[in-house]
């Protein structure tokens, strides 16, 4: 499994998704060779909780997260939770050959160059990508995230009693659940995109390996919005009409105009996204996209995404490979389980090998 840590450890742990919606929970467990979900719940939140990927309010998401626990009787204290946004850089850098722990002082060393924060203000991880013996250089992923997006974070689970005990990448912890439920073969290049409510998070991986990473500032709030708006909804109103519900007297025709405006913007960021890696990774091709996050299924994105890119499209289901949950958590699954995709994702690295 790919993951980064800004710092971890190797118990058992709840894998942690706060999105600026809803927060994900689930812990998986192993049992005669299967992984399957030993506990699995979802807490919506107020929109100013959690805004622009930083917590706004601290304890609405602490009580929040102990009522996942408590109503869900999860048993681990130790969770890990994902960061995305502004404050994270992920840089692919090619650096000389060389073993640990000179490898740790030289990335340390060169990351000065790729990252545009102070360095007393970030705290920086990386991965070694191609390990070609005797070759001159290496690939190596660098990961810097600002210290006090960490914080924002960890101070949270730590106000509801968690410990938390990894603080990983959103679009790494979705590359964790692609890989074991997926095992793509070693050449195989997709696209993995998780679309939450604010933010998208777009990773390119070839078989294991991240090629591109990338998080833009659109997502699912966009579609409630415009319908919020250009209907004379409620905010709850618009967000169940968003995600195919009946609301009052609202028609298919007075609905679709708004969300494929909406889907238009979307699918022209994935665009610019997919022209950049082009640009800069020299003959690889994109050849299935998938999709995760709580707005993935809105209507018309997943035909939109085909027409444009002809290419294979998929909803991504995290338990493919996994038990899913029986009994509470089984109608969570069934209504959109790709919205647990990253939470799955973290709940993983509980494992050392799968």
């Amino acid at each position: 499994m790919f993951g980064l840590s800004l710092f971890g450890s190797k118990k058992t742990i709840v894998g942690l998704d706060i999105g600026s919606n809803s927060i994900k929970a689930v812990e998986l467990q192993r049992n005669r060779g299967e992984v399957m979900v030993s506990h699995l719940g979802i807490e919506p939140l107020a929109s100013d909780i959690v805004v622009d990927s930083m917590i706004v309010d601290s304890g609405s998401v602490a009580s929040a997260i102990g009522k996942i626990f408590s109503e869900h009787a999860f048993k681990a204290k130790q969770v890990a939770t994902s960061v995305s946004g502004h404050s994270v850089i992920v840089k692919k850098i090619s650096m000389q050959a060389m073993e640990e722990p000179e490898l740790g002082e030289a990335v340390a060393n060169e990351a000065a160059q790729y990252i545009p924060f102070d360095m007393a203000d970030v705290n920086i991880d990386y991965k070694v990508l191609s390990d070609n013996l005797g070759a001159p250089t290496i690939d190596v992923l660098l990961v810097a995230v600002k210290k006090d997006k960490i914080l924002n974070y960890t101070n949270a689970l730590q106000l509801s009693g968690r410990q938390p005990a990894i603080v990983d990448i959103d679009a790494f912890a979705l590359q964790n659940c692609y890989e074991y439920n997926y095992d793509p073969a070693p050449n195989a290049v997709a696209a993995l995109l998780n679309i939450g409510a604010s933010v998208m998070n777009i990773n390119i991986v070839k078989g294991n390996i991240p090629l591109f990473t990338r998080d833009v500032s659109v997502g699912g709030n966009q579609f409630t919005d415009s319908l919020q708006k250009e209907l004379d909804l409620t905010n709850e109103d618009a967000e169940a009409l968003k995600l195919g519900k009946k609301v009052g007297t609202v028609s298919e025709d007075a609905k679709l105009p708004i969300l494929q405006q909406v889907t238009e913007i979307i699918v022209l960021e994935i665009q610019k996204t997919f022209d950049f890696f082009r640009a800069t990774a020299s003959g690889e091709h994109i050849e299935r996209i998938y999709l995760a996050g709580g707005s993935c299924q809105v209507q018309g994105l997943v035909e939109a995404l085909r027409q444009e890119f002809s290419i294979p499209v998929d909803i991504m289901n995290p338990f493919l490979k996994i038990v899913p949950p029986i009994g509470e958590g089984a109608d969570v699954v069934e209504r959109n389980s790709a919205q647990l995709a990253v939470a799955v994702g973290l709940a993983l690295r509980s494992f050392d090998k799968l």
